[in-house]
This record gives C-alpha cells, sequence and structure tokens, in this order.
C-alpha cells in the first residue's frame, strides 16, 4: 500500500474528503465507488495487465492449478486484476457492488459470472473456491465488517485453497481520495490473527511497486492444524 504522504495506487488517499460524495455514497452499497465511478473507469479501471498490482497476482494465480475456480471480490471493471487471473487459465467469478462498474466488467469480460453485490451481503455464488482474491478492498469496509468478510471468506474456500488480500502493514486510518470516505487497515497483526482465528496461516507478506502491501495464504486442511 502506499505511503500515506504520497499519491496512492491502490486506492488514493487525501487528507479530507468531499462532502457530496461522501453524502451520495450513503445511498450505495459500493464504498462511494458508483458514485466515482466515471473517474475510476478512465483510469484504473481501464489499466493493462501490466500496471501495478498484476506481476503480484499473477504469481499468486500460478500457485493454483490450471482450471481453479478463483472469485474476485471487489473486482470493479475486471481490469487490470480479473483479466489476469483469467489470462493464467483459473475459472473466474467477480462481485462488485457498483452497478456501473460491474456493466463495464460484463464489457470487458462478458465471458465471466459477476455479480453486483455487496460482498457484505453476497451469496458468493452458492458454491466453494480454490482461491479468493479482495485486492484493495477489504480497508474500505468498517472494522466489524473486515472481521466479517475475513470469517467469510474462510468459509468459502476449500481446505488447502488460497487466499490473497491487500491492506497496509501499519493500522492506518486515512481518506480514499477518489471518494473521499475513510479508509481503515487494522494492521499486519490484527489480520494474522484474524486468519488464524479461521484455520487461515499466512504463507508470505510482501509488497509491490506501488507499496501495496499483500496477505498471501491458505485454508489449513486437519493435518496443518
Amino acid at each position: 500500500m502506499c505511503h500515506p504522504t504520497q499519491p496512492c495506487l491502490e486506492k488514493q488517499r487525501e487528507p479530507l474528503g468531499s462532502s457530496e460524495r461522501k453524502s451520495s455514497a450513503m445511498t450505495d452499497r459500493s464504498n462511494g465507488y458508483e458514485g466515482v465511478a466515471a473517474e475510476f473507469l478512465a483510469g484504473r479501471g481501464r489499466a493493462p495487465s501490466t500496471a501495478i498490482g498484476t506481476w503480484a497476482v499473477r504469481n499468486w494465480a500460478h500457485t493454483l492449478p490450471r482450471g481453479a475456480t478463483v472469485i474476485d471480490l471487489g473486482c470493479g471493471s475486471g481490469l487490470p486484476i480479473t483479466k489476469v487471473l483469467v489470462s493464467e487459465g483459473l475459472n473466474v467469478y467477480g462481485i462488485d457492488a457498483s452497478p456501473s462498474l460491474v456493466e463495464a466488467f460484463r464489457h470487458n469480460l462478458p465471458e465471466i459470472p459477476v455479480a453486483c453485490e455487496s460482498v457484505e451481503d453476497s451469496l458468493f455464488f452458492d458454491r466453494m473456491f480454490d482461491g479468493v482474491l479482495a485486492w484493495g478492498l477489504i480497508f474500505l469496509l468498517m472494522p466489524e465488517a473486515q472481521r466479517s468478510l475475513i470469517r467469510r471468506m474462510a468459509e468459502i474456500v476449500v481446505p488447502g485453497g488460497r487466499l490473497l488480500l491487500t491492506s497496509p502493514a501499519e493500522p492506518l486510518v486515512w481518506n480514499d481520495a477518489m471518494t473521499g470516505l475513510e479508509s481503515r487497515s487494522l494492521g499486519a497483526a490484527e489480520y494474522r490473527r484474524l486468519l488464524s482465528a479461521v484455520d487461515v496461516s499466512v504463507s508470505s507478506e510482501y509488497e509491490d511497486e506501488g507499496e501495496n502491501h499483500y496477505f498471501d495464504s491458505f485454508k489449513r486442511t486437519s493435518q496443518h492444524r
């Protein structure tokens, strides 16, 4: 994740938010991104498969067998992250709460199933997955919603399956530069604790060229407990 004093390439930060954007964000479940969808789609929402974060996601995809089923939480327009997963031969599903971003996703990746749902309420296609990805998402949620989402991620991944999420390693509060809404990292120690509590082990942590911090994890099987 980017340093608080620098422009952020995962979710941008600003010291103060726009009151108009905060007000409009209260009417949707996309954490304000429906209200700034046009701006997002003009930038990150059309990023190429060499953009920030793609090498890390591609490397993660290589830890899964070809044809493995993966869900991309907060998939946005599908570019660039979902497209990378698809290009690596994975069977991908997407979830995003912004109708405009889901519409763009369907245009960009018409063969890939996507649901316009908030991750807090999603049924996750009523199925299990070999991998669960939450890139640039979890810190947009309130702390209790973050804890709930981690529990739900663990519930929908098969034993031995992989999870990958991003959030700053340090406990941190900031305002998203696009939406003006508060974002919050619980910090690496807390994320590790929450994952461990639901039988998920963090196998490695690393940062990409945009200073996005990754928690690369797997769900423990009975012999790993």
